[in-house]
C-alpha cells in the first residue's frame, strides 16, 4: 500500500463528501437569492473539483504511476472579488463541461485489464459524454419562425419556419438562430422527441458527475488500498465553503437609487481623481516622445480600472451620514489637484530636453563659475549633438545625446570637450 496513494484517495473522498454536502446545502438554502446563488456556485465548483481530481487519479492509476502531489481544484478568488468569481462559476457551471472525460481517456480505460469496477467507470464516463453531447446539441434543436397570431400577441409555437441563411441549411445553426428573419423561437417540430432526450441528458450531468467520480473512487480503493476505504483527508477548493455562503461572498453595499448632495461631492471627487490619473501616461509619454496610440491605450486602461474601483468601493465610502459622506470626495479632489498640478513638473524633470539638462547637469553645476555657465553661452542642436559655444573666448563643447525626453546624462562626444570638462572637474 502506497502512502501517496492513500493520501490522494483520502483527499478524493473528502472532495466527494464536500460535493454532496454542497448539493444538500442548495436544497436547504432559504429564500435569500444571494445566499442561494452562492450555494449553487459552491456546489458547481465542488462538483467540478471532484470530477477533475477523480480523472487525474484515474489517469495516474491506468499509467501505473504516482498520484499528483496536489489534486487539481479550482482556486477561490480573493475576498474583494468573490462576487465576480461567483458570477463566473455560475456562468460556466463551475467548468464542469470542460472536465468531462474525453474519448482518449475512455480508450485508455478500454485498453486496461478488464474488471467489473473498471467497466462501471467506463459506463459512467460514457454517460457523462452523453450529457456533454446533449449540452452541445440541444441548442441546435431550435429554429426561428413566423408565428400565427389569433388576434393577440401570444406566441404558441404555431407558424411557418423562417428561411435559413444561404449556405447554412440547418435551421438550428447559430447563424440562423441569430440572423434568420423570424420573429419567434421554437423547438423544431420534427425534432421535439430528440430535443427532450438531449435535454434530459444535459440536465443529468450533475448526477452522472457524482456517479463517475464515485466509481473511480471505488476502483482506486479496491486496486490501491486492497478494498480498505480510508478516512476523509484534507479538503481543498470550494467544497470547504459549503454552509458558509455568507462568509464566502458577503453582502456588498449597493449604490443608492438617488445620490444626496454630500454623496454627489464624493462621487465627483473620485471622478476627478480618476481623470487626473488617466492623464499621467499622456503627460509623461508626451515628454518622453512615445507613440500616441500607446499613450491613449494606457490612459484608457487607467480610466477603466479607476472607474471599476470607484464602482466597487464607492457605495461603501458614501454610507456615512451628513457631511461625513463628502469627506472622501474632498480628500480625493485635493489629491486630484496635486496629481494634476504635479505631473507636468515631474515629467519635465525626468524627461527634460537637451537645453534643460545642460543647465541642470553642467551650466548650473560644475561649470557655474566658468565661461560655460548658464546665460553665458549659445546653444543649438545638430544631428543629435548639443553644441555649446561660449560668448567669450573658449572651446566649443559638443555633448550628447541631445534628444528630447531623454533620461541619459550629457556626455562629451569629442576629445576637446572631454578635456574642458576634466579641467573643470566635471
Amino acid at each position: 500500500m502506497s502512502r501517496s496513494w492513500e493520501r490522494a484517495i483520502a483527499e478524493l473522498l473528502a472532495q466527494g463528501l464536500a460535493a454532496r454536502a454542497s448539493a444538500d446545502r442548495v436544497q436547504e438554502a432559504g429564500a435569500d437569492v444571494r445566499q442561494r446563488t452562492t450555494a449553487v456556485a459552491v456546489h458547481y465548483a465542488a462538483e467540478t473539483d471532484y470530477v477533475r481530481s477523480a480523472l487525474a487519479l484515474l489517469r495516474a492509476h491506468l499509467a501505473d504511476g504516482r498520484p499528483p502531489r496536489v489534486l487539481p481544484v479550482a482556486r477561490v478568488w480573493p475576498r474583494s472579488v468573490r462576487d465576480l468569481w461567483k458570477d463566473r462559476v455560475l456562468g460556466r457551471t463551475g467548468g464542469l463541461w470542460q472536465a468531462v472525460p474525453g474519448v482518449a481517456v475512455v480508450d485508455q480505460m478500454r485498453s486496461a485489464p478488464a474488471s467489473p469496477l473498471l467497466d462501471a467507470v467506463i459506463e459512467q464516463a460514457e454517460a457523462l459524454q452523453a450529457s456533454l453531447h446533449g449540452h452541445r446539441r440541444h441548442p441546435r434543436m431550435y429554429e426561428k419562425y413566423f408565428p400565427e397570431r389569433d388576434g393577440g400577441v401570444r406566441l404558441d409555437g404555431r407558424g411557418r419556419p423562417a428561411p435559413t441563411v444561404p449556405g447554412f441549411p440547418d435551421p438550428g445553426h447559430p447563424v440562423n438562430l441569430t440572423f434568420a428573419g423570424g420573429t419567434g423561437l421554437r423547438i423544431q417540430p420534427a425534432r421535439a422527441e430528440e430535443a427532450d432526450r438531449l435535454k434530459d441528458d444535459e440536465f443529468a450531468v450533475h448526477r452522472r458527475a457524482l456517479a463517475f467520480s464515485d466509481a473511480v473512487l471505488d476502483l482506486l480503493v479496491e486496486a490501491r488500498l486492497d478494498g480498505t476505504r480510508p478516512l476523509a483527508g484534507r479538503l481543498r477548493g470550494a467544497g470547504q465553503w459549503a454552509g458558509r455562503e455568507d462568509d464566502l461572498v458577503p453582502a456588498r453595499t449597493q449604490w443608492p437609487a438617488k445620490l444626496g448632495g454630500f454623496q454627489a461631492v464624493t462621487l465627483t471627487g473620485l471622478g476627478l481623481l480618476v481623470l487626473a490619473c488617466a492623464a499621467l501616461p499622456l503627460t509623461f509619454g508626451n515628454r518622453a516622445d512615445l507613440q500616441y496610440p500607446l499613450l491613449f491605450a494606457a490612459s484608457g486602461a487607467i480610466a477603466l480600472a479607476g472607474t471599476a474601483i470607484v464602482h466597487r468601493t464607492g457605495p461603501r465610502l458614501i454610507q456615512a451620514p451628513g457631511f461625513k459622506a463628502a469627506a472622501p470626495g474632498i480628500a480625493a479632489g485635493l489629491l486630484a489637484i496635486v496629481v494634476w498640478q504635479g505631473q507636468g513638473p515631474v515629467a519635465e524633470h525626468f524627461f527634460a530636453g537637451p537645453y534643460e539638462r545642460f543647465e541642470r547637469e553642467l551650466g548650473d553645476g560644475c561649470l557655474s563659475a566658468s565661461p560655460y555657465r548658464s546665460g553665458a553661452v549659445q546653444t543649438r542642436v545638430e544631428d543629435g549633438v548639443l553644441i555649446v559655444t561660449p560668448t567669450s573666448r573658449g572651446t566649443t563643447l559638443r555633448l550628447g545625446p541631445a534628444d528630447d525626453g531623454s533620461t541619459h546624462p550629457l556626455r562629451p562626444v569629442d576629445t576637446a570637450t572631454r578635456k574642458v570638462l576634466d579641467d573643470f572637474r566635471c
